[in-house]
């Protein structure tokens, strides 16, 4: 049986889809506990604006007038383009003006960014080579970011010895996701896919590590927390019942 280049990167790349797919959809129960809480808490924002930019550069990478027969890549990351802004927009209405702010500037540079790079690129530079080489150095880069984005929240769980907001699930397919478009970027060789998603397999990988030497310790954080929660229900409820005699007793 001949190997058959294309039908192998086809299907690899069908299998990244659909990893890529839960990894976008992995973040859906801290969105949920942030709607339930109507607060985005200790969550930050940087892994989804990394990605949201990261999307849109790939999408503009994928479509024909730049690399041709990447139908996989724009099918994934426009999926991926639309879940972020439904995200984006839950931490945008639960977060403190502030943050709001902030997440707001950011998402409009880069929407103006991206923007600019199509109409540049589309516009005043000729040839599938030369877009690609330029566009797909730039998306080298936000891939990075990306994959580089859950480090503050690395820094976060090994200072506080816990993983209560570095969800295990994206960590998890963060690590399948690199792992699949590496080997996508091997098949035929793209030096553009396979740098950062290298990378991404290293940290994800990294990630994991970390939930599972504080997994422990978190789950011990947690349960402390609740003890100490539910002592000071007892105490203010004691209290409440002491104080009630001598109500009674003015009357």
């Amino acid at each position: 049986m001949v190997f058959n280049r294309d039908i192998a990167r086809f299907a690899v790349g069908v299998i990244g889809n659909v990893i890529a797919l839960i990894l976008f959809l992995s973040p859906l129960p801290t969105f949920i506990r942030i709607w339930k809480n109507k607060s985005v808490e200790q969550f930050s924002p940087i892994p989804y604006l990394a990605t949201f930019v990261n999307c849109g550069l790939w999408v503009l990478y994928g479509v024909p007038w730049v690399q041709p027969n990447s139908i996989l890549v724009v099918t994934i990351n426009g999926t991926g383009l639309g879940i972020e802004i439904v995200y984006l927009t839950l931490f945008f209405l639960y977060s403190d003006r502030k943050l709001r702010t902030k997440v707001f500037l950011v998402i409009l540079g880069e929407i103006i960014f991206v923007a600019t790079l199509a109409i540049c690129v589309l516009s005043f530079v000729h040839g599938n080579k030369k877009r690609a080489a330029i566009v797909g150095s730039i998306c080298m880069v936000g891939n990075i970011l990306m994959y580089a984005s859950p480090l503050a929240v690395m820094k976060l769980v090994i200072k506080t010895k816990s993983v209560e907001y570095m969800p295990f699930f994206l960590s998890l397919f963060s690590f399948l996701n690199g792992v699949s478009w590496t080997a996508y970027a091997f098949i035929r060789f793209d030096a553009y896919i396979l740098a950062p998603n290298s990378m991404g397999t290293v940290l994800g990988l990294a990630q994991l590590l970390l939930y599972a030497t504080y997994y422990k310790s978190t789950k011990r954080q947690i349960a402390e927390r609740e003890t100490k929660g539910e002592l000071v229900m007892a105490e203010k409820s004691v209290t409440g019942v002491a104080q009630k005699p001598r109500n009674d007793s003015r009357v």
